[in-house]
């Protein structure tokens, strides 16, 4: 998603159905769609980690979109999955940011995941629900 953000193509539709991996263990972005800005899909992208801390618990259960569209307009955000370490929910958090400005970019978190695989300690810290 780096790649693709920094030659300004914007995906759209990424979620965890979109991403298809190989024997090696590489992703795969797949189902390009159409086009709306990185910033969408930096939201999506915290979904999409959401849902891989979740183990493919389906993100805002069985709440009807203009629920889900109701619920984020007043500020509500997922809540962080069990045992979910406090620094990966807080970049969902900040991937949900209501201001597409305030959202980080791809290599913004490409960053920030580096610095949390090179420091694991800082993993071992687990979020609380109603935190955040």
């Amino acid at each position: 998603m780096k790649y693709l953000a920094e030659m300004s193509y914007v995906h759209r539709d990424l979620a965890a159905r979109n991403i298809l991996i190989n024997s090696n263990l590489v992703c795969k972005v797949s189902d390009f769609g159409l086009k709306f800005t990185s910033a969408s899909d930096v939201w999506s992208y915290g979904i999409v980690m959401w849902e891989v801390m979740s183990f493919g618990e389906r993100p805002y259960w069985d709440m009807s979109n203009q629920d889900v569209i109701n619920a984020i307009e007043q500020d509500y955000r997922l809540p962080p999955p069990p045992d979910c370490p406090t620094h990966l929910h807080q970049l969902m958090l900040d991937c949900w940011q209501k201001d597409r400005s305030a959202r980080p970019r791809f290599s913004d978190l490409v960053s920030a995941l580096d610095k949390l695989i090179r420091n694991p300690a800082s993993l071992k810290i687990v979020a609380q629900e109603g935190a955040g």
